[in-house]
């Protein structure tokens, strides 16, 4: 089983998240093309850059808002935020420092006004119910989707538990919008894009303290960031830093099942997403391993229904829910029902944590009144992740080896699909112009 392990020794954010996984093989390329279904590229551009923190080297991703986004004026910038200081929204940006005199606003955001002027014109905002029509109108896959939207409706939660407020009247300043917007879709994007099949994390370094904003002092946590930990076992060792933001919690809130500093699997591959800070302590890095672990550790189910009264094109929407509500695999099987009626059987491979959520989708989105399922045995093939270098680009390249002997050799299909057409080659030719490459 392929597992995102992270650990969070120096918290965690939304940007350096992003950075892990480019570090882990994610193409940029790739990331960069897949956000720009969300019709935000006029907003932001993306910066990728390998850089070092304390001898550790990784990559650092910044969000760069344009120009043309929102005004910017420091002299009338009271920086006043009417919206009870939505700080999930306003997570912007990420693990930085910010420290303005003007407007004593230092949750140790590194908040540089020459890319992150931050105007908050009350003409300027996305809510909740903006951002998840604006991520269901775009051309991102259905799981990317489902995924995103419900990130964020966490997010909301969180901060509409703290102020007070329903999740449809939080508001999101435009600037850290974008910011959010690029953090968790990205997430969901990278998580796709490196086909994980489980996400486990260490606790979560939360720092402990105070940091001073424009309301006072508020506690570290802050605390729409503790509502989303609410549940996963934490650290405070590092003093007077806000170490985890809210994009980096909600992230795992959604994603990790397992919160443990046991670390029962063999490293592929180790990733560093670099932060904004320089800290004496430790380094400002999250580190993220790609894992191997073994399937006799994990229950998983297999789940039937035979159903014989669905328009194909409901069955197809109903597969799509399935995999975006966590199913390990979905597929149909033609069969024949008493009296001869012709019928299909769905079949869905769950892990044991998914099998409840995927059983109600089950119901909700067909028209059984009825299912079976079995505990399932697996037996997979070791397995290795390497990125290869091709005429086209870098491709993350998967080997599968049967007692030691290297049995099959396949290439990240989305990163091909991407360099194909950005090649304007067929996707059979690509495979054939770097065979010599990945199997060599």
């Amino acid at each position: 089983m392929k597992v995102l392990y992270y650990d969070c020794f120096a918290g965690t954010s939304g940007d350096m998240n992003l950075g892990a996984m480019i570090d882990l093989g994610v193409s940029p390329e790739y990331l960069t093309a897949e956000l720009a279904k969300l019709n935000l590229t006029n907003e932001y551009t993306l910066a990728f850059n390998k850089k070092e923190k304390m001898g550790i080297t990784g990559t650092k991703v910044d969000v760069i808002i344009t120009a043309e986004t929102h005004a910017h004026d420091h002299t009338a910038h009271d920086h006043h935020h009417d919206h009870a200081h939505d700080h999930a929204a306003h997570d912007h940006h990420h693990d930085h420092a910010h420290d303005h005199a003007a407007h004593d606003h230092h949750h140790d955001h590194a908040h540089d006004h020459a890319t992150h002027g931050h105007h908050h014109d009350h003409a300027l905002l996305r809510n909740y119910l903006d951002i998840t029509a604006l991520i269901n109108q775009s051309g991102l896959s259905s799981r990317v989707k489902h995924d995103s939207v419900e990130m964020f409706r966490l997010l909301a939660i969180a901060e509409g538990k703290v102020h007070g407020k329903p999740i449809e009247e939080v508001h999101f300043h435009e600037v850290g919008a974008i910011d959010s917007i690029v953090d968790i879709v990205g997430a969901a994007i990278c998580k796709e894009a490196l086909g994980i099949d489980k996400i486990v994390s260490a606790p979560v370094e939360t720092g402990n303290g105070f940091v001073r904003c424009a309301h006072g002092l508020m506690p570290i946590p802050a605390p729409a960031t503790a509502e989303l930990l609410a549940g996963i076992p934490m650290r405070s060792n590092v003093d007077k830093f806000e170490m985890t933001t809210p994009t980096g919690a909600v992230i795992l809130k959604y994603y990790a099942s397992v919160f443990t500093e046991k670390r029962d699997f063999t490293i592929l591959k180790t990733g560093y997403g670099l932060g904004t800070r320089e800290m004496k302590q430790i380094p400002n890095v999250l580190r993220v391993f790609i894992a191997e672990e073994s399937e006799k550790a994990t229950k998983q189910w297999m789940i039937e229904a035979n159903i014989d009264d669905m328009s194909s094109e409901i069955l197809v929407f109903a597969e799509e829910r399935l995999f975006a509500a966590g199913a390990l695999d979905v597929f149909v099987t033609p069969i024949i029902m008493k009296k001869g009626r012709p019928a299909s059987k769905l079949s869905i491979l769950s892990r044991d944590e998914d099998r409840e959520k995927l059983e109600e989708v089950l119901f909700r989105e067909t028209t059984t009144i009825g299912l079976r399922r079995f505990p399932v045995e697996k037996c997979v093939l070791k397995r290795t992740f390497e990125e290869v270098e091709t005429p086209y680009g870098k491709i993350m390249v998967k080997r599968a080896f049967y007692k030691g002997e290297c049995v099959n050799v396949k290439p990240e299909y989305e990163q091909c699909r991407t360099l194909a057409l950005e090649a304007g080659i067929s996707i059979e030719t690509l495979y054939k112009k770097i065979a010599p490459y990945i199997t060599s």
